[in-house]
């Protein structure tokens, strides 16, 4: 693309994109799409990294491994012996979700407490802690304890005002939960209602669903477990709707390949929400990862530069759909879905750079108009606060790009510029520059610009 000095017009060259941004153009709030599941376990200790990266949310879901390290979180793990009375501090077990907790909130994440237990994927050999609860009320009061211990000093605790409680998590999933679709509504029903009389001030939801992939490909769509993924939904909806119980927010779950696919699926969960009176709930969309079953080291893929720049383009594609928030899986460095650190060394990855660049948005504020060529596979968004703007633009293709910027709002300053890319590594450089106006996007590459 090439300006003509008679005009001040732009002319398409061959192989060469365009970016239009206008920062005197607002749109909305930057969303805090940057949120993670997990960390690694510090039992106290802040995890400076994190907070350099601004991470805003963390989620509570399978935290430490399997059956929460018997340890941490999960509601067995807390409260012992389900025949003991909940109103009874020393009924509690605390100890190591408080140390974990610490370094959280040292780190200045928000927490986002799943109530529930961890996935058994070995449930067909023995489930274990993911029957249904045999008292639903009792259990909704264990619930309360841990609440008051968490946001009101109850039993030597804490006051992080943890505002969002998720009830149980992928209930549809046989690894999850080994009653009826019924029995989860009523256990639903019981437990949001008693937690929302208690702290109306809360945000209470579910179901964290597992994902709507029947909806968007044909193959899965032939797969009865996933089909009934879609029967749960609606049902869900059906249910809250017609027995008016509390839902603050609905959250739920996927791990797409491509950005076109993790849009389809989002408008799918706008499309039942709105068809069953929902359109203004709050959704949050609190599992994700990049995950391309076609390629043969797709974990590797996650730390590299296929999950890097599919990660900052799904932050720029996020921005502009009807999620709310969103915590990506997982952050736990010995996890096998862990794209932020490698293990065992603990360093953290090109992907979890991406949340740092997006975090310079974040802190900004204000979306600013921004218009990218998607359909050639590059996503942007930009950001101002009014008096300093910044840029991520993503190229998710194998071969360098050619963007040039069409800019107001800048006064003609020119950025600086950071780059991530397979031989680059949050370096800033010049080297990307064209002409002042043409910028070289590496293949893979992640590009990060800021007018200050």
């Amino acid at each position: 693309m090439i300006r003509t000095e008679e005009n001040n017009t732009f002319i398409q060259e061959e192989g060469d994109g365009v970016i239009a941004i206008h920062f005197n153009r607002i749109r909305r709030e930057i969303k805090p799409l940057h949120g993670i599941n997990n960390s690694p376990v510090t039992l106290g200790e802040p995890l400076p990294e994190l907070r350099e990266a601004g991470i805003p949310y963390v989620r509570l879901h399978d935290t430490g491994g399997d059956y929460g390290q018997n340890r941490f979180v999960d509601i067995p793990n807390i409260f012992r012996d389900f025949d003991a009375d909940p109103m009874d501090p020393d009924a509690y077990d605390f100890a190591f979700t408080d140390a974990y907790l610490k370094g959280l909130a040292a780190s200045g994440m928000k927490i986002f407490y799943r109530l529930g237990v961890t996935i058994e994927n070995g449930f067909m050999v023995k489930p274990l802690r993911i029957h249904p609860p045999a008292d639903f009320l009792k259990w909704a009061k264990i619930c309360e304890g841990i609440v008051n211990h968490y946001n009101n000093g109850w039993a030597n605790g804490f006051h992080y005002n943890i505002e969002y409680w998720e009830i149980w998590n992928e209930p549809e999933q046989p690894a999850m939960w080994t009653g009826t679709m019924e029995q989860y509504f009523e256990f639903y029903q019981v437990v949001s209602r008693y937690l929302k009389k208690k702290f109306p001030a809360l945000k209470i939801g579910g179901y964290a669903s597992s994902g709507f992939c029947a909806y968007t490909k044909p193959e899965a769509a032939a797969i009865p477990k996933f089909r009934n993924m879609l029967v749960w939904f609606e049902e869900f909806l059906r249910f809250v709707r017609a027995n008016r119980v509390p839902l603050d927010f609905f959250s739920w779950h996927y791990y797409p390949a491509t950005i076109e696919d993790l849009r389809a699926n989002s408008q799918y969960v706008d499309e039942q929400l709105q068809k069953y009176g929902f359109d203004s709930l709050e959704v949050i969309f609190d599992e994700w990862n990049y995950m391309d079953w076609s390629i043969e080291n797709r974990f590797d893929a996650m730390k590299e530069m296929p999950g890097a720049a599919f990660v900052a383009a799904a932050f720029c594609a996020m921005q502009k759909l009807n999620i709310a928030k969103a915590m990506y899986y997982d952050a736990l460095p010995n996890r096998e879905y862990c794209g932020l650190y490698y293990f065992p060394s603990r360093m953290v990855t090109k992907t979890y750079y991406c949340f740092r660049m997006f975090d310079v948005l974040y802190r900004l504020g204000k979306e600013a108009e921004c218009v990218t060529p998607e359909k050639d596979g590059i996503y942007g968004l930009a950001a101002t606060n009014g008096s300093q703007c910044a840029a991520l633009i993503s190229n998710l293709n194998q071969r360098d790009r050619s963007l040039t910027l069409r800019l107001d709002g800048t006064a003609g300053v020119k950025p600086k510029c950071t780059v991530l890319d397979a031989n680059q590594v949050f370096v800033e450089t010049e080297m990307l520059w064209k002409t002042d106006e043409c910028l070289r996007l590496p293949a893979r590459s992640v590009i990060l610009l800021e007018w200050k």
